[in-house]
């Protein structure tokens, strides 16, 4: 599984993501084995140069590749202007990069001789092309479908949190519950109909509002630090494997300086790369270890 967290405030956008991903295999005795890594990248620059960015949570790969390799060959793709998907850096908007980011992976999911089963969701966030707002969409593939691109955040909402993958824990901060109270008022004998304007009901009356527009980009940061990490140690403490963990990948988009990692983990040590400038520093914690 995975935690993925985006914050917008009228200065900027910030994403966050953990690094947990999983292998299941079948044992010799016919067991199922869960192996979890801890170093998986779920954050990118979709467009280098561009403040754009996408994150991901569900499904980790297509056929052999990663989803992050598949993420950067689509970067490539939207970067040449002979592709079919060449993205125009001075008329883009966000929703044009995310459909076209829906098309890309849909087709690559098609190309599976065997589907995978599960759910693949991809988040795109950033500014349009002139745009002095960012916004946040999304879209979902699951057992061959792929319905439209969602707006989540608009620009003209000039703030917001949008959040994904494990999301109990962030349910339970931002909202006051968490999706099992669908089922409890099941119990309760409320009708499927009736679910939905209970829980907004509930809501009105539980949920909290964490994030301000007017909050500073630090502040901002943090906001998206705190959720992704709080999920992360909640977690920790459930039965079973850890489903959200390692390091918390952060990284900020604004209008005027684009897309900066603010947390990154690395495969390479940064003193024998020097030439090597797409990373920030980042001092790994011991529970990121």
């Amino acid at each position: 599984m995975t935690v993925c967290v985006a914050v917008k405030v009228r200065d900027c956008m910030v994403f966050a993501a953990d690094s947990t991903t999983s292998v299941q295999t079948i044992a010799n005795d016919g067991s199922l084995v869960v192996t979890a890594y801890d170093h998986a990248d779920k954050l990118f620059n979709l467009r280098k140069g561009l403040p754009i960015a996408a994150m991901t949570a569900g499904i980790g790969n297509i056929g052999d590749a990663s989803i992050a390799t598949v993420s950067k060959n689509f970067r490539r793709q939207i970067t040449a202007e002979d592709s079919g998907y060449f993205l125009d850096p001075q008329k883009y908007t966000i929703e044009d990069v995310t459909e076209m980011a829906r098309r890309y992976f849909f087709d690559r999911f098609n190309q599976l001789k065997f589907k995978p089963e599960g759910i693949f969701q991809y988040w795109v966030g950033g500014y349009s092309a002139g745009a002095d707002m960012g916004e946040v969409w999304s879209f979902a593939i699951q057992d061959g479908q792929c319905e439209d691109s969602v707006c989540e955040i608009g620009q003209a909402k000039p703030e917001g949190v949008v959040w994904g993958g494990q999301a109990y824990a962030i349910d339970r901060i931002m909202l006051g519950y968490d999706a099992k109270i669908a089922g409890a008022l099941a119990e309760a004998g409320f009708g499927k109909r009736d679910i939905p304007y209970m829980m907004k009901l509930i809501a009105r009356h539980t949920k909290v509002d964490l994030v301000n527009p007017a909050m500073p980009i630090t502040d901002a940061i943090d906001l998206a630090k705190f959720l992704a990490e709080t999920t992360k140690k909640f977690v920790r403490f459930q039965p079973g494997y850890n489903s959200v963990g390692g390091g918390i990948d952060v990284a900020t988009i604004t209008k005027h300086e684009n897309f900066k990692w603010v947390d990154r983990k690395h495969f390479y040590p940064q003193s024998l790369n020097p030439l090597e400038t797409d990373h920030a520093d980042r001092k790994a914690s011991p529970a990121s270890q």
